[in-house]
């Protein structure tokens, strides 16, 4: 199997901090890294209840990854997947502790919808949760609105759907 990895960087002065984005796919290592960084997060929010969701969480179908560094350290990532033609979901939006309240997951999900639109995506549609809400903040605060659960997700208690026209 031959797996071809596109690198695109992107550098960013935020607070006086350089921040680069890197877009790769779901086999990079530092996505990996930061993944497992974000599951024992949702461990710690949701208990029991997490297993549930880690169900739709496969890393097999992401095709589209950005990761967030400070200097040489990976700090935040994120992805989206086709959920239907036309429409992308963003999927395993993750900052470090240590670097929250910085703006990095603005300027990954930014990144996102960006490469999405190139792909030729209209919507982007997302699933947090009730014990997020930082993040269901940054999503209103990007202009996302929120919508009845979709797919897997409906009826869920606790889940948050959120849709945005790109």
């Amino acid at each position: 199997m031959i797996i071809h990895i596109k690198y695109v960087y992107i550098f960013i002065y935020f607070s006086m901090m350089l921040i680069t984005l890197k877009r790769a796919n779901s086999e990079d290592l530092d996505f990996k890294a930061l993944v497992t960084l974000l599951d024992a997060d949702l461990d710690e929010r949701y208990g029991a209840a997490q297993g549930f969701f880690s169900q739709f969480n496969s890393l097999a179908q992401i095709k589209h990854v950005v990761v967030a560094y400070a200097g040489e350290s990976p700090v935040g990532c994120g992805a989206i997947k086709e959920y239907e033609p036309g429409t992308t979901e963003v999927k395993r939006m993750f900052v470090k502790q240590e670097h929250r309240g910085k703006g990095i997951a603005g300027i990954v999900l930014t990144e996102l919808e960006k490469q999405a639109r190139e792909l030729g995506f209209h919507h982007t549609i997302l699933q947090t949760g009730t014990s997020q809400p930082e993040a269901v903040a940054l999503y209103e605060k990007k202009g996302y609105q929120h919508i009845e659960n979709y797919g897997q997700y409906a009826g869920t208690e606790g889940s948050i759907c959120m849709k945005k026209a790109l």
